[in-house]
Formats: C-alpha cells, sequence, structure tokens
C-alpha cells in the first residue's frame, strides 16, 4: 500500500529531473518565424510521380527540422497544373498568398505592417554546380517578378559524402560501418564520382570525393556524365593506378538526368552503379540550411562543417 509521499515498501520514487540552468541547459525547439519567407525547392528534369515523390520527402525532412516551415515545390519543367507547377507559378502563389494575409488581417482590424524582405528563398535541388540549370532556375525567378532570393547549391559538404557511403553501402559496394574490421566480397577499390555540369561540377565534386575517400580508405576520382569519354578516362586512370573493383557514385540528387545516362556510364566504365542521393535525410537538412542561412535565422546545425 503507498502512502501519498511515496511507495509503503520504501523504494526510491524516480521524481523529474529539475531544469539546468546555464550553458548546460537544452536549447528550446527551433520553430519557423511568423511570416517568413517559403523555401521553394527547385527542382530541375522531367516531372514525374517519381520526382514529385522524392521531392516531397525532401521537403518532409525540412519541415520536420523546422516545424511551421513555408515549404512548397516548383518544377523548372513544370506547367501551370496542380501535380507539377513550374518554379515561376510557384513563386507568383506564393506571393498571392503573403499580399492576401496580409490584406485580410488589415480588413479585420489589425495593426500589421506591410511585408518586407522576399517572398521567398529559392533553393536548388542540386548536389553540385550545374551552370545550364542554374541559369534557368534564375531566368524562372526572373520571370516571376517577385522577390525571391536564390541560394547556393547542397554541395559539397561532409553529409554528401556520408550520403554516398551509404547508397554504396546499399548497393554491396562498400563497408556499411569503416569502424569494423570486416570486408564486403564486392567492395569496390576505386570510385568514379559521376556529375553532371562539366569541369566546375567535377571541381566541386572532388571536394566530397576526398572527404568520401577519407571514409572509405580507397581512391574517389569525381567525372564528368556530360562530357563524352570523361568516365571511361577516369576508370582507365583508377585501373592504371592498381583499382581492380571500380564502382560509380552517382553525386546527383536523381531529378537531373535520366537513369539511362548512368546506366550506359557505368557501362563505359564497366563497373556496377550505386544509386543516386536521392531522398536522403541529409538532402532535406542541407536544403534547409540554406534556407535559414539566406534568412539570418538560427537553423539545428546539420552533422559536419560546410566544405568550402
Amino acid at each position: 500500500m503507498s502512502s501519498p509521499t511515496g511507495p509503503a515498501s520504501g523504494l526510491p520514487v524516480r521524481m523529474p529531473r529539475p531544469r539546468q540552468p546555464g550553458r548546460h541547459r537544452r536549447p528550446e525547439p527551433l520553430v519557423a518565424p511568423e511570416g517568413a519567407p517559403a523555401l521553394v525547392l527547385a527542382v530541375p528534369g522531367t516531372p514525374s510521380s517519381a520526382t514529385r515523390s522524392l521531392a516531397d520527402e525532401v521537403i518532409s525532412i525540412a519541415r520536420s527540422e523546422l516545424p511551421g516551415l513555408d515549404a512548397r515545390i516548383g518544377h523548372l519543367d513544370g506547367d501551370d497544373g496542380a501535380e507539377f507547377p513550374s518554379l515561376t507559378s510557384v513563386l507568383v502563389q506564393a506571393a498571392e498568398e503573403r499580399t492576401a494575409r496580409f490584406e485580410q488581417a488589415r480588413a479585420a482590424g489589425l495593426e500589421v505592417k506591410e511585408p518586407e524582405g522576399p517572398v521567398a528563398v529559392v533553393v536548388p535541388l542540386l548536389a553540385g554546380p550545374d551552370n545550364a540549370l542554374l541559369r534557368r532556375i534564375r531566368q524562372a525567378v526572373m520571370d516571376s517578378k517577385i522577390a525571391a532570393e536564390l541560394t547556393d547549391v547542397l554541395g559539397p559538404h561532409p553529409l554528401l559524402a556520408e550520403a554516398l557511403h551509404v547508397r554504396l553501402s546499399e548497393a554491396g559496394l562498400a563497408r556499411a560501418d569503416r569502424a569494423r574490421l570486416f570486408t564486403v566480397a564486392t567492395a569496390a577499390d576505386g570510385i568514379i564520382l559521376a556529375s553532371v555540369g562539366g569541369d566546375e561540377a567535377v571541381q566541386a565534386a572532388g571536394i566530397t570525393g576526398m572527404l568520401l575517400a577519407a571514409r572509405l580508405a580507397v581512391p574517389v576520382i569525381a567525372a564528368a556524365l556530360d562530357e563524352e569519354g570523361s568516365i571511361a578516362s577516369v576508370a582507365e586512370q583508377l585501373r592504371s593506378s592498381g583499382s581492380q573493383q571500380l564502382a560509380l557514385a552517382p553525386y546527383l540528387i536523381g531529378p537531373e538526368i535520366e537513369a539511362s545516362v548512368l546506366e550506359e556510364a557505368a557501362k563505359e566504365a564497366g563497373c556496377a552503379t550505386a544509386e543516386p542521393l536521392g531522398p536522403y535525410p541529409a538532402i532535406g537538412k542541407l536544403a534547409l540550411a540554406k534556407y535559414t542561412t539566406a534568412l539570418g535565422i538560427s537553423p539545428q546545425q546539420a552533422q559536419g562543417a560546410p566544405v568550402r
């Protein structure tokens, strides 16, 4: 039988811990500021249900990190329909809704200031720079005639090296845990890091490639999927340096190119390939980090410092 102050048996009672003051306090969870601009994810490639699903997952990850976030998806090759709206139409809609909220508040007698600053922050769904796609994204933003800020692409970043490692391990081409001393029979001893966007993209991918090489302890060399002979040349370079079992690691989110391009590249190199990065959790976190950095608000930091 228990007394009002605890069990009659004299067993200890678990009491709630007092809140710790000072620097050891757990930080309050971050929420999106009221009236903050929308995060608009600019999705390249041919719109499809698979592409939309991937973008939805990336947005869902960003929202889970920042509750209250107004996040939207604009397809670079979209239309004015509801399923695959174009980037321009999404920006226009965001501006119209922002104006409507202001007018409703003023009509209700509330003292509100007219919204200032950008209507949206546009984040390209690209792992690395692709000048052709970025020019088109900038043009879509200009066509909207909306005050919007365009961020950099997501990489290079240590989290992308982690994502590449995971995709390689899922394909049986790398050890899942670098801390364990077991081997995988199909593990590659040389990695071709496949990017799109020409020389600039290859150089940027090379930075993440160095981080991946440190994780796997095998050589990693970046190549361009959109430059004839680049993949074959890197494959020959790796084999001439002693690598016998190569693997292709796409430094891509996914929508940037058709799947057939990766298949042809793997045949050209004579090796197996991992899946693109896709909606790996790091992608959503990095998209959110670009958004919060653009607005100058403090995000819940993604693991790993950005590489410049």
